[in-house]
């Protein structure tokens, strides 16, 4: 009887992490935006309409075109917008900080100064197949200030794509592929945030208890600045393990890879909801992008409940990478 019991309960437990696994992912539109479901939960949204702003902050830092909330396999809140520091940190976005045009600067990225900004426009398509889900949307960078009126200076498409992964995680791939058709082209100045991947982590986090690892073994005291394949962010959560937390992966063929990060320092805000990193590929180098060419940036997350290993990182890059 002990020998039956023993050999069942692992049998229950892999049927169970089978079925985990097996589980296919499925969208599903609300009023806020575009819901990517796994076994009856939204693990992210893509958010389509704007984000008022709460009474007495300036109407300029409204916007659409992000993800949040970005969840945990065990439903954890991971990512915060317009946190009271930064009203113009949306989840997980990208938008470029200092772009010149025709001589003039335009800032994407804060909003406040009514320069720029990238809001969503439309979904180019949408599919659900072989236990995935897929999104592709237009976002503008509108250069609010053009001389005759504003504009549309940079057409992003955005892909989102979500399924599951091993280990009861999940995977989310989004690629970003940037257009510009104003003569002359567009400088992308090098500056040390904008562009590529950013995440504002929950409210939850801060220097006490959360954890920042990057492929180079950088942690947070050292890796803001340096060059990575990968970055582990994870802290304390509600899970049963008490921790959950997302791996970004830059794919090999983005630019200035090993991709530059830009990463806060432990003492902002006196170590409290202070966590934000970004792949920043223009930190160390401006970027050219010519009228009517394409470019595209590829990331990877990999989301999770309990802690993530460098060992398993550099695997999950190896894949995305291959």
């Amino acid at each position: 009887m002990i020998f039956k019991r023993i050999f069942c309960v692992p049998v229950i437990y892999l049927c169970l992490m089978g079925v985990a696994y097996g589980q296919k992912v499925e969208l599903k539109e609300t009023t806020n935006g575009i819901d990517f479901v796994i076994g009856n939960q939204s693990v992210l949204t893509y958010q389509t309409a704007t984000e008022d702003v709460p009474e007495g902050i300036k109407k300029d830092f409204a916007k659409s075109g992000f993800i949040h909330p970005l969840k945990s396999p065990s439903g954890q809140v991971l990512t915060r917008i317009q946190p009271k520091d930064h009203y113009h940190h949306y989840g997980i976005w990208g938008p470029w900080t200092r772009a010149t045009i025709s001589g003039r600067e335009v800032d994407f990225w804060n909003l406040g100064d009514g320069k720029g900004r990238v809001d969503f426009s439309h979904v180019l398509s949408k599919k659900e197949a072989g236990g995935a889900a897929e999104l592709n949307v237009r976002q503008n960078h509108i250069d609010l200030k053009a001389p005759e009126s504003e504009r549309i200076a940079i057409a992003e498409d955005l892909r989102i794509k979500v399924k599951p992964a091993d280990k009861g995680r999940y995977m989310v791939d989004y690629t970003s592929t940037i257009e510009t058709t104003i003569p002359g082209g567009i400088l992308l100045d090098d500056y040390r945030y904008g562009g590529g991947i950013g995440f504002r982590a929950t409210e939850k986090w801060g220097t006490d208890n959360s954890t920042v690892l990057t492929s180079e073994g950088d942690t947070r005291k050292t890796a803001d600045g340096t060059n990575a394949k990968w970055i582990i962010v994870q802290g304390e959560t509600d899970d049963a393990s008490g921790e959950s937390g997302i791996l970004f992966l830059s794919h090999n063929t983005n630019k200035a890879h090993p991709e530059p990060l830009r990463v806060w320092p432990e003492d902002n805000y006196n170590g409290i909801g202070n966590v934000f990193i970004e792949f920043t590929p223009i930190r160390h180098e401006s970027w050219e992008l010519l009228p009517n060419k394409r470019y595209t940036l590829k990331y990877r997350m990999i989301v999770f409940d309990g802690e993530m290993t460098a060992a398993e990182a550099d695997a999950y890059w190896r894949a995305f990478v291959k």
